[in-house]
């Protein structure tokens, strides 16, 4: 195998990982948001780390190019 596709599949890897992240980290706020006691600083730092999950997304998304947007 090239070292290209090598760090193409090592980026596509990461991407699953990341979409899989973004999508726990959804879930959790939703959950939070429709409990009882919303603890607004928790969810603050979620909401965060799922920005910034979104933002790394984007960014392999990109360097992959189109046929790896979902």
């Amino acid at each position: 195998m090239s070292d290209m596709f090598q760090a193409a599949m090592s980026l596509s890897h990461r991407l699953d990982t990341l979409r899989a992240e973004h999508r726990e980290l959804d879930e959790a706020i939703s959950r939070l948001c429709n409990g009882e006691s919303e603890d607004e600083v928790m969810v603050r730092r979620l909401k965060k780390r799922k920005l910034l999950v979104k933002d790394r997304i984007n960014i392999i998304e990109h360097t992959l190019g189109p046929e790896t947007q979902a």
